[in-house]
């Protein structure tokens, strides 16, 4: 199957009252991981890179890899930019093939957010790429963005209104508690902000540093509204304990394949069940 727009699967998302869950990919094995687990839940889903992967994997590798996992499939799959920063970044993904940007202006003023991703709008439309950009500012650190937790802010529900609709964004990223990178105690999402942004918002609306959130609370947030649904730490962490546990059983072992075939394993089976907490299974 061919890549999609994230609007295409979120229009879905939306009509059917489920979350799709967006993956970040970091090299062959985990992409792999990503596309074998949507296959067999039967579910859409967001392979995404950030500046990070990038990066290590360079935009053709990453864009190739992709490509060829989903020739594999026949669910849908869209290939996201996650956390750019800049202009320049978003149009070097479109060329290399991505069918979704984010453009990440949460450390900007409000107007200058405005401005940032309402220019990313008009570029990414014409060429029919969908876009999704954040308001708020969500703690944690995600490759190179870092947000104290003392700077964390809340999305405005007045502010996410005023930002769509003068920015025509395809998906909100909000922030109403969840923080990137692994927890230190269990996350206090604020639901009644989340409820209210959604009452408001016309757009699906994207929930970010989901790793650690347990899954009754990524179930309500989607009964909420959330359409969208992060996950990286939750995956490096699985996928470094397999390795560690090789070797540690293993400490003469040189087979890379034997190293990393059980990483991804570890890798697919926890991305089918944030899946099936999402609500996709099923859903291609």
């Amino acid at each position: 199957m061919s890549l999609v727009s994230l609007t295409e699967v979120l229009d879905r998302a939306s009509r059917g009252g489920y979350a799709v869950g967006a993956f970040n990919c970091h090299n062959m094995e985990i992409v792999q991981s990503i596309a074998r687990a949507a296959e067999k839940e039967k579910s859409p889903v967001i392979i995404q890179a950030s500046q990070g992967a990038i990066k290590y994997a360079g935009l053709e590798y990453i864009t190739s890899l992709v490509e060829e996992a989903v020739r594999e499939v026949s669910v849908p799959v869209v290939l996201h930019l996650d956390h750019g920063t800049s202009l320049q970044q978003v149009v070097q993904c479109i060329r290399h093939g991505f069918t979704s940007v984010m453009i990440d202006g949460s450390r900007l003023t409000l107007e200058e957010n405005i401005k940032l991703t309402a220019g990313v709008v008009r570029i990414a439309r014409a060429v029919g790429v969908s876009v999704e950009a954040e308001i708020g500012k969500i703690g944690g650190t995600e490759d190179d963005i870092s947000v104290k937790e003392s700077e964390a802010l809340l999305t405005d529900p007045e502010e996410a209104v005023r930002f769509v609709e003068e920015t025509g964004v395809d998906a909100l990223a909000i922030a109403i508690g969840t923080a990137h990178g692994q927890y230190r105690g269990e996350p206090e999402l604020d639901f009644n902000r989340l409820e209210k942004i959604n009452r408001l918002v016309p757009c699906p609306l994207v929930l970010h540093g989901s790793s650690g959130v347990p899954d009754g609370d990524l179930k309500r947030a989607v009964q909420l509204g959330i359409r969208k649904i992060n996950i990286d730490t939750n995956i490096r962490e699985v996928f470094v304990k397999a390795i560690r546990e090789i070797l540690e059983r293993n400490p003469r072992e040189i087979d890379p394949r034997n190293v990393l075939r059980p990483a991804r394993e570890a890798a697919e089976k926890i991305i089918r069940e944030k899946i099936q907490v999402f609500g996709s299974s099923g859903q291609a």
